[in-house]
């Protein structure tokens, strides 16, 4: 199927309702990090995926099954691995998370985000 200029989404013009998710108690380590979501594309294979993301301060455990590129638009957050590194990552900053990760998130000044987001 050809696509066409009605297919592209430029983001800032392609207004999509923000879903608001309480945090899961499973993963949860310390605050109430209510996050937003609001995707803005879906391949039709459901693999990869783009939108803007949010959190308030808190932290908790995560574990990447995906890849995922992230352009932290505003805030500050610290991603913990298991073995004691931490990375502090502020407004500005572009970064990868590759499948496979796991440790902690933890947002310390509330933070949104542009995520690309690739499911092997």
């Amino acid at each position: 199927m050809s696509q066409t200029l009605k297919d592209v989404i430029v983001m800032g013009r392609h207004p999509v309702a923000a879903e608001t998710l309480p945090p899961n108690p499973q993963t949860l380590i310390a605050g109430h990090p209510v996050q937003t979501l609001a995707n803005h594309y879906s391949s039709p294979d459901d693999r990869f995926h783009v939108g803007t993301w949010g959190s308030e301060p808190g932290r908790w455990r995560v574990n990447y099954t995906e890849h995922e590129y992230c352009k932290l638009l505003k805030g500050r957050v610290i991603l913990h691995d298991h073995q004691g590194g931490r990375l502090a990552l502020a407004a500005g900053d572009d970064f990868i998370i590759p499948a496979g990760f796991s440790g902690e998130w933890e947002t310390v000044e509330s933070c949104e985000k542009i995520y690309v987001i690739y499911q092997p």
